[in-house]
């Protein structure tokens, strides 16, 4: 592998391997004294917000899991991202006066309602708030330009490590198990997330499995070698190989 393809594979698979930061606990009280914030619980299916609704709130997860997916010109569905407790949702509206994509509840789900604009004042009251909306700010504007690249430059089967990798360490900065956890998106939410077909997401898990470094049940996965799966994500057995 040449030098140029080597830093490449290197900077589009660190979404994978990088060490995340805890995701932010709201005080959600100390927020509540500076501006009206709702709790919002959803069941699986249902819609947080659809692309053309009045943007009037930030969204911070506090539990579950959801899917972000927006309508592309030629009218297909195509999936931006999952989210988890402590991800921000609706801020890619911000300077819009309606919401530009659909977020539907995977699962479960618990959601803290904060008002638009009238946030961003609670901000100077709260820094607390201020804090968490930074950085989950940036953590979705860091996860989107990784996954552009590792889509952009990555096999099919390196990027289905790395998503697995991805979502394993989202886990862990959450305080689960990084190395035992259920896919809550179905294989076509994953193909159509990574730009490849729900077949191809299915038989590059069957061969990671087969090769020992994952096991998986359905939409269960345990992890049995994080260090392989990670060499193969970032392609460093393929530099191998070269060598």
């Amino acid at each position: 592998m040449s030098a140029v393809a080597s830093t490449v594979s290197s900077t589009a698979s660190t979404h994978a391997l990088s060490p995340r930061l805890p995701a932010p606990a709201l005080d959600i009280d100390a927020v509540a004294a500076h501006v009206p914030v709702l709790r919002r619980r959803l069941l699986a299916g249902q819609h947080l917000f659809r692309a053309g609704q009045p943007f009037r709130a930030l969204y911070f997860v506090h539990a579950g899991f959801l899917r972000t997916s927006l309508v592309t010109s030629d009218g297909r569905e195509q999936v931006t991202g999952f989210s988890m407790r402590g991800d921000l949702l609706g801020a890619e509206s911000i300077g819009s006066a309606t919401h530009v994509n659909d977020v539907v509840a995977l699962d479960t789900c618990e959601i803290v309602e904060l008002p638009y604009p009238a946030v961003l004042a609670a901000c100077l009251a709260v820094p607390q708030l201020h804090g968490a909306l930074m950085q989950a700010l940036a953590t979705e504007l860091r996860r989107d330009r990784s996954w552009m690249l590792a889509i952009g430059t990555l096999s099919a089967e390196r990027r289905v490590a790395g998503f697995l990798l991805d979502l394993a360490e989202r886990y862990k900065a959450l305080g689960f198990s990084a190395s035992h956890f259920v896919l809550r998106m179905s294989r076509v939410d994953i193909g159509n997330f990574l730009a490849l077909k729900h077949e191809t997401v299915t038989r590059a898990l069957s061969h990671l499995a087969a090769t020992g470094l994952i096991e998986v049940d359905r939409r269960e996965i345990r992890i049995r070698s994080t260090s392989q799966l990670e060499a193969l994500a970032c392609g460093c057995g393929d530099e191998a190989r070269a060598a």
